[in-house]
């Protein structure tokens, strides 16, 4: 009798409709379009080099992002200190 071989401990895919946690962080920074961008333009060109672009495009927009998310948290621990 022969038994189907176990799947690999070391596999890490995931079913298609389970999405991705990097795709889920970048999706909550309003950037995806701009990643999706950078792998449409690596899969045309296979050089990161002539997608330049799209990669400062998306550098700008997390930057952005990450300004904007630290100065929401300074506002809120000040906000806390004075209410305490």
């Amino acid at each position: 009798m022969a038994s189907s071989p176990s799947p690999s401990p070391h596999d890490r895919s995931r079913p298609e409709d389970e999405n991705d946690p990097v795709e889920q962080m970048i999706s909550r920074t309003g950037c995806a379009a701009l990643h999706y961008a950078i792998q449409d333009c690596m899969a045309e060109h296979q050089d990161w080099r002539k997608c330049q672009k799209q990669v400062k495009d998306f550098k700008d927009c997390m930057m952005s992002f990450q300004n904007a998310h630290k100065e929401q948290l300074l506002r809120k621990r000040a906000s806390d200190t004075e209410s305490a």
